[in-house]
């Protein structure tokens, strides 16, 4: 045993046993750090760690405390229903930080669970530095999410169907792992009991500050829906596509997780999709609203019991909460967009200018990230833009606040950088197949502070030589 400054708090284990399974990481035989992300450790209180760990890393060794275990929940997958759990990955504890904020320390690709399905529980090098370098880029841009403390290699290889690739582990912390794919695994089950623990335990850890409303189940509902608002307009906002936003990738917490077929859009085309499995574009970039609406309408339907005892009142009150997502969104959209363009104030042309503006990035194939970090200067814009931003300078020139508070906002709204697409894989690449950290570590750097626009982020604003609509991204499973 050891312990390394790990104080481990596991409330998730006090829930229904039905609800994980308890078991220790399958041992790796050459356990070795990739990367480890001293700055969270340090604010997490961990600061003894280093690049020696890789026996923690690897879940070769189990700090004192720590309670792992796999977590039972289910998803609509596609829209499809199905029972999962985790099949790969175990949380090995709730850790308890200096300021006391308690966040889960999960494994992933830490071997076979009960829920694995046929999968060998092993994840590749190359999907664990993927999720590191866009959940570190997330947090970065201020956007919730979960985050990413190591990647070790395991000394073995996996076997997909590109052949064999190396090992390894991620360590990913987040606020927890509770699902909308959790209370539908209970909700299956037919346990209003668990449900109703669940609930309680969702809203004690997430949201105390709301936790006195007479109906539990509603102000969870509500809780929810608030978070998944602001987390969907922020993707929006940088242009990210989530990829596989089924219910078991979605949390109560509101936190980006699980960045497999994720990716950045360059040219703005509200139809674009990079996932290879997304065939009809259920998650392409503009529909994400209409899955988190999707999302919580499913997770509404596992707090029925909860709502009311007459399941006709139950469903009318289920109903009139989800349909009020579509005017919330609505002015979620213009609030952010109107930030992106410096916008204070309203005027009933503003719509319009943003849809006008969308529509030219659309027709023009523009990049969205530098067109609105540029938008502001005359001497770079193209000449498909001068009509459009003449009446946005008189839109500007109509508001009282002086013009560098509209630039201020801009900026802290608009990234230099974000993790292109091409430069990912080229770090990926250099990682995992010539064991050259450097364009990794260099990415790294760049996303890490990406609303400071700096001379040597220029190689990172570059759209790839050719086009990015043939960018595909996989699953890695």
């Amino acid at each position: 045993m050891m312990n390394s400054g790990w104080v481990f708090d596991n409330s998730y284990t006090r829930l229904p046993e039905l609800m994980f399974s308890r078991l220790d990481p399958i041992k790796v035989p050459a356990p070795e750090t990739v990367i480890l992300n001293h700055s969270l450790a340090e604010v997490l209180g961990l600061s003894d760690l280093n690049n020696n760990s890789a026996d923690l890393f690897s879940g070769n060794t189990i700090p004192e405390g720590a309670e792992p275990l796999a977590q039972a929940y289910a998803g609509h997958q596609f829209g499809h229903f199905t029972m999962l759990g985790d099949g790969r990955a175990i949380v090995l504890g709730e850790h308890i930080t200096p300021d006391k904020k308690r966040f889960d320390i999960q494994f992933k690709g830490s071997g076979r669970t009960p829920f694995s399905r046929g999968g060998d529980g092993r994840a590749a090098l190359g999907p664990m530095l993927r999720e590191y370098i866009i959940s570190e880029a997330m947090f970065g841009l201020g956007i919730p999410t979960t985050r990413s403390l190591a990647v070790v290699k395991t000394g073995e290889d996996v076997f997909r169907e590109n052949g064999p690739l190396p090992g390894a582990v991620l360590t990913r912390v987040a606020a927890s792992h509770i699902r909308v794919g959790t209370f539908e695994y209970l909700a299956m089950r037919g346990d209003v009991e668990a449900t109703k623990r669940l609930v309680e335990y969702a809203l004690n850890r997430h949201y105390p500050e709301i936790r006195a409303e007479e109906t539990p189940a509603l102000t969870l509902l509500n809780g929810v829906m608030a978070k998944q608002l602001e987390l969907v307009l922020n993707w929006l906002r940088v242009g990210f596509i989530h990829g596989v936003m089924n219910t078991d990738n979605m949390t109560i917490s509101g936190e980006t997780i699980d960045y497999g077929p994720c990716a950045f859009m360059d040219i703005y085309n509200p139809n674009t999709v990079f996932s290879s499995i997304d065939h009809a574009g259920r998650y392409a970039f503009s529909n994400q609203p209409h899955i988190v609406k999707w999302n919580l309408s499913r997770f509404a339907e596992t707090l029925l019991p909860l709502l009311n005892p007459d399941k006709n009142i139950a469903v009318e009150i289920a109903t009139t909460t989800i349909e009020s997502f579509d005017e919330k969104f609505a002015a979620g959209m213009l609030s952010m967009m109107k930030k992106k363009l410096g916008l204070f104030g309203d005027d009933a042309d503003d719509e319009n200018l943003i849809d006008d503006l969308l529509a030219l990035m659309d027709k023009n194939g523009a990049d969205y990230t530098n067109t609105f970090l540029s938008i502001n200067h005359d001497d770079i814009q193209q000449n498909y833009l001068k009509d459009w931003q003449q009446r946005w300078h008189s839109r500007l020139q109509n508001q009282s606040q002086p013009f560098n508070l509209s630039q201020q906002m801009m900026q802290d709204n608009n990234p230099a950088v974000i993790p292109r697409n091409h430069k990912v894989e080229e770090a990926l690449a250099s990682a995992s197949e010539d064991g050259d950290l450097k364009p990794f570590k260099d990415l790294l750097k760049a996303v890490k502070t990406p609303y400071k626009n700096r001379p040597e982020l220029a190689p990172y604003q570059l759209l790839p030589v050719t086009g990015s609509e043939e960018y595909q991204t996989f699953c890695g499973t």
